[in-house]
């Protein structure tokens, strides 16, 4: 049973992903080896936009499988197997965040984001990667990945109200940071 993203960029159904996860749970290797590959390409994109480094990102998506692996039967809700693999690879995101600053120098600038193929609009990009991480990860699930925002807040462990505010607020910002600067003195003309 083979689920990928569709052409169109979609998500994969949830129920076959329900599916996967309660095989894997029972010790089918293959189903959780299947419902990885399922998901690597969004896992990847929120792990770049928390931690803006190929190499880390890498190391966050291996604690997240590993960490999954190993706790797969400890899944209780199948069904909400993909807000559970999320919160994983936050939390390895978290990990790396904090042993990045143990060993950061004063002084020392962040590494610039790459191109990623997730943003058309460069200039959309730079300004969502421009957001502080609250609002950028939340901007990042609801409206590159199409989740709901009910489970990007399950995901981030904010309630939905917080989440909607914050969607508000990054709207607010990239609206601000988008329009052009012109715009005000093109209408007075």
């Amino acid at each position: 049973m083979a689920i990928h993203r569709s052409d169109s960029g979609r998500a994969p159904d949830t129920r076959e992903l329900a599916k996967l996860a309660r095989s894997a749970r029972q010790g089918d290797t293959e189903a959780f080896l299947e419902l990885i590959e399922s998901l690597k390409g969004a896992l990847y994109r929120t792990a770049r936009t928390i931690l803006r480094n190929d190499e880390d990102c890498a190391d966050a998506l291996q604690d997240t499988i590993v960490g999954a692996y190993q706790a797969i039967r400890s899944l209780r809700e199948p069904a909400h197997v993909q807000t559970w693999l999320y919160r994983i690879l936050i939390n390895a995101c978290n990990t790396i965040l904090q042993k990045r600053q143990r060993q950061s120098l004063p002084g020392t600038l962040p590494e610039p984001a790459a191109d990623s193929p997730v943003y058309q609009d460069v200039e959309l990009r730079e300004a969502i990667d421009r957001l502080e991480e609250p609002l950028r990860l939340v901007v990042v699930l609801v409206y590159l990945e199409d989740m709901r925002i009910a489970d990007a807040a399950a995901i981030l462990g904010i309630s939905e109200g917080a989440a909607k505010m914050r969607l508000k607020r990054s709207k607010a910002q990239l609206r601000s940071w988008l329009a052009p600067a012109d715009m005000g003195r093109e209408r007075s003309s």
